[in-house]
């Protein structure tokens, strides 16, 4: 039986950090094990210009810790108003990698995304020329639309529609979460791809309500029936190259998520690894694994995929922190609901 596997250094092409004591709290779990990161744009205000960005990327270089290999790849929140000459000016400097879709109300702090794409069509048809990629949470808002169906709508009312009235436009579909998702992206070999995260592979929408409420496994989009994860699970393990590891781990401080009103997010950064690994050899794909977290996004990015390699070894169950403390308050790490046997090493 296999009890070691070495990759290149993999990358997450999905990941929020937040800002402040949370940033520098949580930036670690994620520079442990992996090389570069799509840096969400959704903070407090958002990240919506090139010098937002530039801003940004500086505070997260003084929270690295000391001697750390790591590389933040900024994006941008689309709204109604962005510029789409500043668009490509922070794409042509090489500060930006990507533009982000939110529907307004989608998902934390989504307010200011957008509602009339007709508003935004300038931007888009601007990223299709330089090339710049578009990822997209792709839910619909509204509220005669069930929370477990937003995601096929969206790809039947707004997506495969944007997609054709912009030509060349590279989407990411981000955390897909449904079959439905998984047969739109098979059924297009160019210019689209999609993430998947750590935990829409573990738990289905059972897990959130059975038994009591669990608040650390409400996320957004939400997870679906046992039929879709298993056809993630089908997709992340497979080797197509159009699917990647995103893991949209989200830290929330505990008072946050455990309230009347709890907050969408799970924190999967400090223990994706092991449970990828996991999740990979109960599918008999570990030999998939590397396409999944460090050769697929690289690819679909048009960069290089990382020099360095990164040894994960199968033995005793693996220990990690159930809370990462912040000066906020104490994040909840991601738990599975079994015990990890592999661990990067």
């Amino acid at each position: 039986m296999r009890d070691t596997l070495t990759l290149r250094r993999p990358d997450d092409w999905h990941l929020h950090l937040r800002d402040g004591a949370m940033l520098r709290a949580v930036l670690p779990e994620t520079t442990r094990h992996f090389a570069r990161a799509i840096v969400m744009p959704n903070l407090v205000p958002p990240v919506v210009t090139g010098a937002d960005a530039a801003a940004y990327r500086a505070r997260i270089m003084a929270a690295l810790p000391e001697g750390t290999d790591f590389t933040p790849l900024m994006t941008l929140y689309l709204t109604e108003e962005t510029d789409p000459e500043d668009v490509a000016a922070a794409h042509a400097s090489g500060l930006v990698t990507a533009v982000k879709l939110y529907p307004a109300g989608a998902t934390t702090n989504s307010a200011s995304g957008v509602r009339d794409f007709d508003r935004v069509r300038g931007v888009l048809e601007k990223m299709a020329e330089i090339g710049l990629p578009l990822c997209v949470h792709g839910e619909v808002t509204d509220p005669a639309v069930d929370i477990f169906d937003r995601e096929s709508v969206f790809i039947d009312r707004v997506l495969d529609p944007v997609r054709r009235a912009t030509p060349g436009l590279r989407v990411i579909m981000e955390h897909i979460t449904t079959a439905n998702g998984v047969e739109y992206v098979r059924a297009h070999d160019r210019d689209l791809g999609a993430t998947i995260t750590t935990h829409h592979l573990i738990i289905n929408r059972n897990h959130i309500l059975v038994g009591g409420i669990k608040p650390h496994y409400y996320c957004l989009p939400v997870a679906k029936r046992e039929e879709h994860r298993l056809a993630l699970r089908a997709a992340a393990t497979s080797g197509d190259a159009r699917f990647f590891l995103g893991t949209d781990s989200a830290p929330h401080i505990d008072p946050l998520k455990e309230s009347a009103c709890g907050c969408a997010g799970c924190f999967t950064a400090t223990n994706t690894l092991s449970i990828l690994a996991h999740v990979f050899e109960q599918e008999q794909a570990l030999d998939h694994l590397e396409a999944f977290t460090s050769l697929n996004g690289p690819a679909f990015y048009r960069l290089p995929p990382n020099e360095a390699r990164t040894t994960l070894s199968k033995g005793d169950a693996v220990s990690y922190p159930g809370k990462i403390d912040t000066d906020d308050g104490p994040v909840t790490v991601f738990d599975p609901g079994f015990a990890l046997h592999w661990r990067v090493t």
